[in-house]
Protein backbone atom coordinates (compact mmCIF):
# COMPACT_ATOMS: atom_id res chain seq x y z
CA UNK A 1 0.00 0.00 0.00
CA UNK A 2 1.25 3.94 -0.85
CA UNK A 3 1.79 6.50 1.46
CA UNK A 4 0.50 8.92 -0.98
CA UNK A 5 -2.92 10.48 -1.90
CA UNK A 6 -4.62 12.88 -4.23
CA UNK A 7 -7.23 15.46 -2.27
CA UNK A 8 -8.77 18.04 -4.04
CA UNK A 9 -10.94 20.70 -2.16
CA UNK A 10 -13.64 21.14 -5.29
CA UNK A 11 -15.57 24.53 -6.21
CA UNK A 12 -18.29 24.05 -3.96
CA UNK A 13 -15.96 24.13 -0.76
CA UNK A 14 -13.59 26.36 -1.84
CA UNK A 15 -16.87 29.33 -2.36
CA UNK A 16 -18.63 28.25 0.75
CA UNK A 17 -15.21 29.10 2.80
CA UNK A 18 -14.37 26.05 4.11
CA UNK A 19 -10.90 25.39 3.23
CA UNK A 20 -9.46 26.03 6.29
CA UNK A 21 -11.69 23.80 8.42
CA UNK A 22 -11.18 20.54 5.63
CA UNK A 23 -6.91 21.35 6.12
CA UNK A 24 -7.82 21.39 9.95
CA UNK A 25 -9.55 17.81 9.30
CA UNK A 26 -7.02 16.30 7.28
CA UNK A 27 -3.91 17.22 9.49
CA UNK A 28 -5.83 16.43 12.80
CA UNK A 29 -6.33 13.02 11.22
CA UNK A 30 -2.68 12.58 10.74
CA UNK A 31 -2.02 13.37 7.54
CA UNK A 32 1.17 15.19 5.87
CA UNK A 33 0.78 18.19 3.22
CA UNK A 34 3.11 17.21 0.97
CA UNK A 35 2.01 20.18 -1.84
CA UNK A 36 -0.77 22.25 -2.41
CA UNK A 37 -2.43 24.86 -4.63
CA UNK A 38 -4.86 27.17 -5.25
CA UNK A 39 -5.85 26.49 -9.17
CA UNK A 40 -8.43 26.31 -11.66
CA UNK A 41 -8.88 23.79 -14.16
CA UNK A 42 -10.56 23.96 -17.72
CA UNK A 43 -13.01 21.54 -19.09
CA UNK A 44 -10.69 20.23 -21.47
CA UNK A 45 -8.16 19.32 -18.68
CA UNK A 46 -10.80 18.14 -16.43
CA UNK A 47 -11.96 15.88 -19.21
CA UNK A 48 -8.66 14.43 -18.91
CA UNK A 49 -8.70 14.01 -15.55
CA UNK A 50 -11.88 12.23 -15.75
CA UNK A 51 -11.53 10.38 -18.69
CA UNK A 52 -12.63 7.41 -16.75
CA UNK A 53 -16.08 8.52 -16.06
CA UNK A 54 -16.18 9.38 -19.66
CA UNK A 55 -19.13 7.02 -20.37
CA UNK A 56 -21.12 7.89 -17.11
CA UNK A 57 -24.38 9.76 -17.42
CA UNK A 58 -23.05 12.51 -14.88
CA UNK A 59 -19.85 13.06 -17.18
CA UNK A 60 -20.72 16.34 -18.80
CA UNK A 61 -22.33 17.09 -14.97
CA UNK A 62 -18.97 16.29 -13.59
CA UNK A 63 -16.93 18.65 -16.16
CA UNK A 64 -18.82 21.64 -15.80
CA UNK A 65 -18.56 21.16 -11.90
CA UNK A 66 -15.12 20.63 -11.17
CA UNK A 67 -14.28 23.93 -13.56
CA UNK A 68 -16.97 25.73 -12.65
CA UNK A 69 -14.33 27.91 -9.63
CA UNK A 70 -11.43 27.19 -7.92
CA UNK A 71 -9.86 24.35 -6.58
CA UNK A 72 -7.04 23.16 -4.09
CA UNK A 73 -5.47 20.11 -5.04
CA UNK A 74 -3.41 18.32 -2.55
CA UNK A 75 -0.65 15.86 -2.10
CA UNK A 76 -1.30 14.26 1.22
CA UNK A 77 1.75 11.62 2.92
CA UNK A 78 0.38 8.56 5.41
CA UNK A 79 0.83 5.13 5.81
CA UNK A 80 -2.00 3.74 3.82
CA UNK A 81 -2.99 7.02 2.93
CA UNK A 82 -5.25 6.26 -0.13
CA UNK A 83 -7.67 3.59 2.06
CA UNK A 84 -7.27 6.35 5.25
CA UNK A 85 -7.86 9.40 3.20
CA UNK A 86 -11.26 7.73 1.95
CA UNK A 87 -12.29 7.20 5.35
CA UNK A 88 -11.72 10.58 6.00
CA UNK A 89 -13.95 12.00 3.59
CA UNK A 90 -16.73 9.41 3.24
CA UNK A 91 -19.30 8.00 0.96
CA UNK A 92 -19.52 10.07 -2.18
CA UNK A 93 -22.88 11.11 -1.58
CA UNK A 94 -23.07 13.06 1.90
CA UNK A 95 -26.48 11.69 2.76
CA UNK A 96 -24.56 8.26 3.07
CA UNK A 97 -21.63 9.30 4.51
CA UNK A 98 -20.77 8.80 8.10
CA UNK A 99 -20.99 11.34 10.51
CA UNK A 100 -18.04 13.64 10.85
CA UNK A 101 -16.65 12.73 7.70
CA UNK A 102 -15.56 15.63 5.22
CA UNK A 103 -18.60 14.73 2.87
CA UNK A 104 -21.04 14.91 5.62
CA UNK A 105 -20.18 17.95 6.98
CA UNK A 106 -19.44 20.12 4.01
CA UNK A 107 -21.00 18.05 0.95
CA UNK A 108 -24.17 18.79 -0.71
CA UNK A 109 -25.30 16.16 -3.28
CA UNK A 110 -23.70 13.14 -4.50
CA UNK A 111 -22.71 15.28 -7.69
CA UNK A 112 -21.53 18.22 -5.23
CA UNK A 113 -19.90 16.59 -2.46
CA UNK A 114 -16.78 18.86 -1.37
CA UNK A 115 -13.69 17.05 -1.73
CA UNK A 116 -11.79 14.10 -4.29
CA UNK A 117 -9.82 11.37 -2.93
CA UNK A 118 -7.95 8.92 -5.08
CA UNK A 119 -9.88 5.55 -5.51
CA UNK A 120 -6.38 3.55 -5.40
CA UNK A 121 -2.87 3.66 -5.09
CA UNK A 122 -2.24 3.50 -9.03
CA UNK A 123 -4.75 6.41 -9.54
CA UNK A 124 -3.11 8.46 -6.78
CA UNK A 125 0.50 8.32 -8.52
CA UNK A 126 -1.62 9.19 -11.80
CA UNK A 127 -3.92 12.00 -10.56
CA UNK A 128 -0.65 13.97 -8.07
CA UNK A 129 1.42 13.71 -11.59
CA UNK A 130 -2.05 15.46 -13.51
CA UNK A 131 -1.35 18.63 -11.09
CA UNK A 132 2.28 18.47 -9.82
CA UNK A 133 5.18 18.38 -11.29
CA UNK A 134 8.33 16.54 -10.34
CA UNK A 135 9.95 19.35 -9.08
CA UNK A 136 7.26 20.71 -7.17
CA UNK A 137 7.12 17.61 -5.62
CA UNK A 138 11.10 17.25 -5.43
CA UNK A 139 11.16 20.24 -3.97
CA UNK A 140 8.40 19.22 -1.01
CA UNK A 141 10.14 16.61 0.39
Amino acid sequence: MGNKTLAIIKPDAVRKNVIGKIISMITKAGFKIKAMKYTRITKEQAAIFYEVHKERPFYGELLEYISSGPIIPIVLEKENAVNEFRKLIGDTDPLKAEEDTIRKLFGESKAINAIHGSDSDENAEIEIGFFFSKSELIFNQ
